[in-house]
């Protein structure tokens, strides 16, 4: 398993969060089967360490607002009143996604059942709900808590640090306690009164379990003003980047990967959870802070460069600029006034129009290039310079782009080509935040055949991409290819594939009708679009490839196997609008 592999970010989880419901696995089930887990700990805890004689084990959970409180809500449920394990020491049947084993990183052994004698543990729950319940957060929440509040549990809801106060004797007097105030959506300062709740929690002698995080870690940093020191964390699916951190020993304790039955093919499909990863706009934005995307291309053709340009404009970009030849450029202006478009100086392009370019391309966030430039040579050895020039930090090459992309790339700074004021460079500072000179972020986005455009290794080698039905074998072709050449490659297909090298992304969204012309223009311009407002190739080109698809798949329930590229780009803000 890769570093990238043995973690996950709070971010990526809700996003993946997001994709189980699109794809059918709903975030209920896996808020049963996380308390599930949470119960099977602490009773594998407590049967272990024979603690139990007569009496029950008293546990206090300490639930917040969130989907935190209804794992641990769905926990209570586990516990109250009944054994959880058989006589035996096994599981109970029905007992599934509990495939919980301890991380390697641990504070001492973790715990493991041996069997007992006599009766299995039995717990007495007390749920002390920090808030009130009509601010329950998510429905899966509210679900479980009138689940536990109907079935008579024995409930209170804390407004205030005062009530807290009161029930401190209870949460004093308790064996366990179920830290599930905050789970991984925790930013900044603890206010009241989960404040007061973290203190008592701290201050009591009881075994304490965090849910997921410690309630109060940054859950990416592993740092905390004020955290639960637990016991033993149980963290769902995999574990989040910040419970591995140094800093952060003293908050988890031991600590536990639980599996909530998520597969793991469904971790590597791209849906809407990818797209909310890239799109966040701020409503005090002004223009441009959403994205400035330059298109370079026409010449032979002159629709495709005018196709990529609105899509990144339907996609959200707020400003979008088509370097053409002079021979198209009057052409693509008519397409729409939404367009902006800077004449260069010939019929097809031409090296003496790279300093123009390469102006322009300081002036925005990313620039995409190849749509409709043809194959002439003078334009294959401007659109190399373009691709390796200094200035060309964020680049996202397709299609006629390929002739002029020479793998593994390398940046050069750009020799011997002056502007007109005296022979000056007419360079301004780049808009890219905190870029240095060697910084370059590329994205391919070739279909099969365009492999056979690009000068691989040198004097080109001859690339041969398995087919669709080996998958397994395409995928870590794409892997490969990405990681040797440092780029992320969008594979276009029936199944597009994504890959940076180390990460893996599959989307199947589209359909047989997006073989019409103009869909890989289309998906040139989304993947501009968003990755000018994303500082991660992988993700931005994982969230265009299903917007592109989702759109296309619109689109053919109304127009069949008569749509238009047009026809995607009129869908994509439909799209967004529903995932964003």
């Amino acid at each position: 398993m890769s570093k990238e592999e043995a973690y996950i970010t709070s971010e990526e989880m809700a996003a993946l969060d997001e994709n189980c419901t699109f794809f059918g696995l709903s975030s209920l089930q896996l808020m049963e089967n996380a308390g599930a887990c949470i119960a099977n700990e602490i009773n594998k805890h407590f049967a272990e360490k024979g603690k139990i004689g007569d009496k029950k084990v008293k546990v206090t959970i300490l639930a917040g607002k969130g989907n935190n409180g209804g794992d641990a809500f769905a926990a209570a449920r586990h516990l109250h009143g009944k054994p959880l394990l058989s006589l035996s020491g096994k599981p109970l049947q029905g007992l599934r996604g509990c495939g919980a084993e301890p991380h390697t990183r641990e504070r001492g052994q973790s715990p493991r059942f041996r069997g007992q004698r006599g009766e299995a543990p039995l717990f007495d729950v007390k749920i002390l709900l920090i808030g009130r319940s009509h601010e329950l957060r998510t429905e899966e929440t509210k679900r479980n808590w009138r689940l536990v509040q109907e079935s008579g549990y024995d409930v209170d809801e804390i407004a205030d640090s005062s009530s807290l106060k009161a029930a401190a004797a209870t949460v004093n007097a308790s064996d366990v306690i179920i830290d599930a105030i905050f789970g991984t959506g925790v930013k900044g300062k603890i206010r009241e009164p989960e404040a007061t709740a973290i203190d008592l929690i701290n201050g009591s002698q009881a075994f304490v379990i965090a849910v997921d995080i410690p309630s109060g870690l940054d859950p990416d940093t592993g740092e905390a003003e004020k955290a639960v020191k637990a016991d033993l964390t149980v963290t769902f699916h995999k574990p989040k980047r910040g419970l591995l951190e140094k800093v952060a020993a003293e908050y988890v304790g031991e600590l536990v990967v639980a599996d909530i039955g998520i597969p793991e093919g469904l971790e590597r499909l791209a849906g809407p959870g990818d797209v909310r990863l890239v799109l966040k706009r701020d409503p005090r934005s002004h223009k441009g802070d959403n994205g400035r995307v330059l298109i370079v291309g026409g010449g032979p053709f002159f629709g495709a460069p005018a196709l990529a340009a609105l899509a990144a404009l339907r996609a959200g970009a707020d400003w979008v600029t088509i370097a053409a030849p002079q021979s198209v450029s009057a052409l693509i202006a008519s397409f729409s006034p939404n367009l902006i478009v800077h004449p260069l100086s010939s019929e097809i392009l031409v090296e003496e129009d790279v300093p123009v370019v390469l102006n322009l391309i300081t002036e925005h966030d990313v620039v995409v290039i190849g749509m409709g430039l043809g194959a002439a040579e003078e334009t294959k050895r401007a659109t190399k310079l373009i691709i390796e020039a200094e200035a060309s930090k964020k680049v996202v090459v397709d299609a006629d782009g390929f002739f002029g992309l020479y793998l593994p790339l390398q940046t050069k700074p750009l020799q011997g080509l002056r502007g007109q004021r005296g022979g000056a460079p007419l360079f301004r500072k780049s808009l890219i935040k905190n870029a240095s000179q060697e910084d370059k972020l590329v994205i391919v986005t070739p279909h099969a055949g365009e492999f056979a455009k690009m000068q691989i290794g040198g004097e080109g080698l001859n690339v041969v991409v398995p087919p669709e039905d080996r998958m397994e074998e395409r995928i870590d072709f794409v892997s490969d290819f990405s990681r040797q050449n440092n780029v992320v490659t969008l594979l276009k297909g029936q199944t597009d594939i994504i890959a940076d090298g180390t990460r893996v992304k599959l989307n199947r969204t589209g359909n047989a009708g997006m073989t019409v012309g103009g869909t890989g223009d289309v998906l040139a311009g989304i993947t501009g679009a968003f990755f000018a407002i994303s500082s991660d190739p992988f993700k931005a080109a994982t969230a265009a490839a299903f917007v592109n698809g989702t759109a296309g798949d619109l689109a053919f329930n109304e127009k069949g196997y008569g749509l238009l590229a047009t026809d995607l780009i009129e869908t994509i803000p439909r799209v967004i609008k529903d995932f964003r």
